[in-house]
Order: C-alpha cells, then structure tokens, then sequence
C-alpha cells in the first residue's frame, strides 16, 4: 500500500466515525494537490455547503463520501515523487565575537515530508539555527548546502520561508493581504480567489477573513502568517515557536496541520520548528535536535555518530502527585528505585532497566498512589531537562 493508498484508508476511518473537521481539512489538502481550478471550485462549494448545514447531520456522510470518490479518481494515476534531501549542514558553525554564546557545530539534514524538531531552553541556538538556515546569518565555520535549483538569494527565499516568534504588522484586511501574496506570485484572478479560500478555509480562518491585524490573537496571526507563506508554495517551512502563546488544545491542531501539510503524497515540505513544548513536538516529530549552549544532540534509538545521545537503559517517569517525597520514596523502594528527585512541581523517578512500565503501574494502583499526571521520559528530551 502506497503513501496515496493509505491515505485514503485514513480518510475512509475518519467518515466511518463522523470525525468531520479532520476530514475537511484533508479534503482540502487534496484538493490543493490536484492542482485543478476545477476542483478548486467544487471543494469551495462543497465548504459553503457545509457552513449552510453545520447543525445537521442529514446526507453529510453522502456527501463527504461523493467529493472523496471524486478527489481518489483524479489523484490516483497522479505521480508520487520521491522524498529528497532539500537542506542540510556539515560541521556548521556561528560565534558572536566577543559573546560567550556559541552555535555548533551542528549536522543534520532535512528531507521532503519530514519534521525536524528543534527543542532547548531559551538562549541555547534555536533561533540561531533557523536564521542560519534561511541565510539571515552566514556561518563562521562549515557550510550550509540547499538540494534543490534557485536563481538568486531572493528565489531561495521564497523556497524557504522562516517564520519568527514575532511577525510584523500588516494593515487592512487579512484576506486582501492574502489575495495581495497570491497576486505578487503570479495567480491569476480566478485561481487567486479560489485558492485563498481554500488556504483560509484550511487553517480554520474562515471567519476572520475580514479581521485585521489588531483584532487577531497571537495564535491566529501565526495562522495567517502559515496561510500567506503556503500561497508562495515553498520547499522548506522554518518556524520559530509557533507554539508561544498557544493553548494545549491549539498547540495539537496547529502541529496536526503541520504533520499533514509536511506529508502531503504529492506535495511534501520539510519543516523545521523550534519549540519548548517537549512531548507535543516529539511526538510530530521524526527527528529532534536537542540544543544545549548551542551544542547539538540528536535523540536515536541507537549512538552512530558524536552528536548522537546514547539511549538510557533505565526508566524515568516523570508525574505529579499529593504524596510527599518520603511517602512516594518508601513506596517505590519496592522496584530498587535509583533516585527521585522534585524538579519544577513534577517528581522524576529512575528506576534500573529491569524495572518495566507495568511494574510501576500495577505498584501505584496496589499502594493507591494519587497521581495527577504521569509520563515515561526514559526516550525524551525532557529527561535532559532535569536538574
């Protein structure tokens, strides 16, 4: 089964279980692949539709089914490219002079489809790494290498588009600016349109599409940073922290369209983030790079090279619990704990490697331990975290 195949398995689950919203946002992912003004007017009639009949069920699955069978027909003969290296560094570099701060050397390479996941405390050289890769910074050592044809800096920075935490301020309404983008890289007036739609529709901007800039959250005005940097079609997406100012439920649906635009059959993008958030960027992830002072670890299930982090052996689970610290020490004492330590309103327990995650369950529920929250780092970045 192929990647087009399986996608369509996927979609075929999501109607099987009324799960509309993910299913219209794929709808549109598609519809964007076929390239077809076409069916850029169908699928834009398909989300009047569905803003006319939101509070009804009735012939809703019918005719999700009928555009999917429509959009599997028009796509399934359509040429899969291969995934290829579209960036990647050797040995890169970057000081400050008279700073103590100092970036690398970092390695890493960044393939169609994939998300790199850059995670670190503040002041540890995500920001650095993202501007370098885009070319606002020039290396002090090593070297940057981009696999893909361009004319001049300025075609380059229209393949790769970095995004900062803090984006500018733009004026009027966010769909003119939108129609504005789209006009600048060559759309003729119909396409324009119809693409903008789709793009507002995708990223859930559907009504605030007459908002401007002051009367938009900071999460929305990431949104539409994403949607008029999507219209210029690039190869690389960077994005500084667009998970600052968002709330957990946000953070998830903003990372989900991420993976999905990331892994579209036929259109894929590498994306590199940066973010604080561990688990949520891990787990969108397919590689993460850990930052500390600027010197780069990566996270591998085995060590191959000097940047890589030798996998633990043991178990560390971090939770939250109304125990105090020797309360929760006589009790794990059970499974020959190695340490626990309170770090930041969690604990973190270390237990030898022969100790398995059931154990440890099946003793909070003989001992009825309270637990709040409860989560195994032994494979995550966040055990780096631990002071």
């Amino acid at each position: 089964m192929n990647e087009f195949e399986k996608q369509f398995s996927e979609l075929e689950n999501f109607l099987k279980f009324d799960d509309y919203l993910i299913l219209t946002k794929r709808i549109i992912d598609l519809t964007l692949d076929t390239e077809n003004i076409e069916f850029y007017k169908k699928t834009n009639s398909f989300l009047d539709w569905l803003d006319k009949t939101e509070n009804t069920t009735e012939g809703k699955k019918e005719q999700f089914q009928a555009i999917l069978n429509e959009l599997k027909a028009e796509l399934q003969h359509k040429e899969i490219p291969e995934k290829k290296v579209l960036v990647s560094t050797s040995r890169l570099e970057k000081d400050y002079g008279s700073s103590s701060f100092g970036l690398g050397p970092i390695d890493m390479e960044l393939r169609q489809g994939d998300i790199l996941g850059l995670v670190g405390e503040n002041g540890n050289g995500k920001t650095t790494l993202l501007r370098s890769l885009c070319g606002e910074l020039y290396p002090t050592n090593g070297n940057i290498k981009y696999h893909f044809d361009y004319e001049d800096a300025y075609d380059l920075r229209t393949k790769l588009v970095y995004i900062p935490q803090r984006t500018d301020t733009w004026y009027g309404s966010m769909y003119q600016n939108l129609q504005f983008t789209a006009s600048s890289y060559g759309y003729k007036p119909e396409e324009n349109e119809l693409l903008v739609e789709l793009i507002i529709a995708r990223l859930g901007l559907r009504k605030f599409r007459n908002h401007s800039w002051k009367s938009l959250s900071s999460g929305y005005k990431m949104r539409f940073e994403l949607a008029r940097m999507l219209l210029r079609k690039p190869k690389i997406l960077l994005i500084d922290e667009p998970l600052a100012n968002l709330d957990i439920l946000a953070q998830q649906t903003v990372l989900e369209d991420f993976k999905s635009i990331a892994k579209s059959p036929f259109r894929p993008l590498g994306i590199v983030l940066s973010s604080q958030q561990l688990y949520e960027v891990e787990k969108t992830s397919d590689q993460v790079i850990f930052l500390k002072h600027g010197k780069q670890k990566n996270l591998h299930e085995n060590k191959s090279s000097e940047n890589d982090i030798e996998p633990t052996k043991n178990l560390i689970i971090e939770f939250e619990s109304e125990w105090s610290q020797s309360q929760l020490g006589e009790a794990f004492s059970q499974l020959n704990m190695i340490s626990l330590q309170f770090n930041g309103g969690t604990y973190i327990v270390n237990f030898p490697q022969e100790v398995t995650l059931h154990e440890v369950i099946q003793l909070i529920v003989n001992q009825k331990i309270p637990i709040q929250y409860f989560r195994n780092i032994s494979n995550s970045t966040r055990r780096f975290f631990v002071s």
